[in-house]
């Protein structure tokens, strides 16, 4: 299945760039030529998708398992892919299925012994996953992810704070930390609002970005307690889940300071975001080719809703096509006034999780759950879970384990220790009632929904 030179031959062709090259430079090198794509016409960006799907697919086919197997068994050959439009013949690919199949059939036989880069998802449904990438390809991310915000105005030298999940904290390089380049500072979303508050107030950031909730929360305490004259960060990014408009102007009103919605997912990273004019959400499609289907997974016309299937157009080491990534949006045929040639997602509509509210009168985002228990250290031995706050004092803990899984009764005691330890549930006096179950049935919506509350 290929060689050492065959694999730098494909990763070249494809990045434009030598992979070995370190990695700040090759962030600059990809970020500089995805500026450039932004004002791509129609008919360029679309050859150069096409381009870069037939080099993918051709790819997976001859090196990876799992997809060479899947296209032989629906009868189909990558050379048969001649338009963007054929990439409908490619049956779907569903994150069940990927969980199911060993780590070793998802990665190109020519990336098995290497060092690869690995990223966790955070559990939003229940289930963990692993990514994993090359360097490159991780570069690719950082600066497709960049491309956004400096189109939103953040400049190369801002204080950047950034509430996220541990799993999500990257480090800075040592030139990058020597020139102050986009260097993000990391507050954990298990710190309460009040230290995160406290830094923010020290730091005094020009951008201040995280998971949307959080966000939300950080402004709420802020006025509540009269202290937001103390943060005014120029630009706030918020990401990781749906929160409605209001809210969204309530954070803007609070800080003073335009609010920018992003959407993406950990298998791709970012990718789609509002510019200034707020027209709807530019998709990265120079990254990713984007499709929204229907219950018969047929497209949907601009203006309806669909399922977003999404197939990776930078990832080789474990390549992602035609990948539903569980959530709906709507797309749109509009250009954005921007002059960003870049085509537009009227919405997205993901799942709607709700705030836990501990019984001192804490919130904490369903997003804090989800990452709190994807790092549990016997987190792999849970095929799913679901967190229910059934009253206000208790929250009952569903978890489906794997099959070969260990002791059952200390892999439930272990989490519901550690979510306590993590969350500090017990000082809230919030009970934990964990439950071993065979099954966990969809919610009301349909979907997997990883946190949900009772109350009203």
């Amino acid at each position: 299945m290929g060689n050492t030179l065959t694999r730098r031959v494909v990763q070249s062709e494809i990045s434009g760039v030598d992979i070995f090259m370190p990695s700040l430079p090759r962030v600059i090198y990809y970020l500089t030529n995805a500026m450039r794509r932004l004002n791509w016409k129609e008919e360029r960006l679309g050859k150069y998708k096409l381009r870069r799907l037939r080099q993918v697919l051709k790819y997976a086919y001859t090196n990876v398992p799992f997809y060479h197997d899947k296209f032989k068994k629906a009868g189909i050959d990558p050379s048969e892919i001649r338009t963007l439009d054929d990439i409908a013949k490619v049956p779907i690919t569903t994150k069940d299925e990927l969980r199911q199949q060993p780590q070793s059939r998802l990665i190109s036989q020519e990336y098995l012994d290497r060092n690869l880069r690995v990223v966790t998802t955070s559990g939003s449904t229940g289930k963990p996953f692993r990514i994993c990438m090359t360097g490159a390809e991780d570069d690719w991310r950082k600066a497709i992810y960049m491309r956004a915000n400096i189109c939103c105005g953040q400049r190369l030298r801002d204080k950047w704070l950034v509430i996220v999940g541990p799993h999500h904290f990257t480090s800075a390089t040592g030139l990058q930390r020597t020139l102050g380049i986009y260097t993000r500072t990391c507050v954990s979303v298990f710190e309460d609002v009040a230290t995160q508050i406290s830094i923010a107030k020290n730091m005094r950031p020009d951008i201040l970005d995280g998971y949307s909730s959080s966000i939300l929360l950080l402004s709420k305490e802020m006025e509540k307690t009269g202290q937001t004259e103390h943060i005014r960060p120029r630009i706030v990014f918020g990401n990781a889940e749906i929160i409605v408009e209001s809210s969204r102007k309530y954070i803007e009103h609070v800080f003073q300071a335009p609010y920018y919605d992003q959407y993406g997912c950990a298998e791709f990273n970012r990718t789609a975001w509002q510019c200034p004019e707020k027209s709807g959400y530019h998709m990265d499609e120079d990254s990713v080719v984007a499709q929204f289907v229907d219950e018969q997974e047929k497209e949907v016309s601009a203006g309806e809703r669909g399922e977003i299937i999404y197939t990776s157009l930078f990832n080789f080491a474990m390549p992602f096509i035609r990948y539903g990534v569980g959530d709906l949006g709507i797309p749109s045929d509009e250009k954005c006034s921007c002059g960003r040639t870049l085509p537009l997602m009227k919405t997205v509509e993901g799942r709607r999780d709700s705030l836990i509210v501990l019984p001192g009168g804490q919130k904490l985002s369903p997003r804090a759950f989800t990452v709190a228990t994807s790092m549990y250290e016997h987190y792999h031995d849970i095929e799913q879970f679901r967190i229910v706050q059934k009253e206000s004092n208790l929250l009952e803990i569903l978890l489906k384990l794997r099959e070969n899984a260990g002791n059952e009764k200390t892999i439930g005691k272990g989490l519901e220790a550690h979510l306590n330890r993590m969350l500090n549930l017990e000082k809230q006096s919030m009970r934990l009632d964990v439950k071993l179950v065979k099954d966990i049935p969809l919610g009301k919506g349909g979907k997997l929904m990883a946190v949900i509350s009772e109350l009203k």
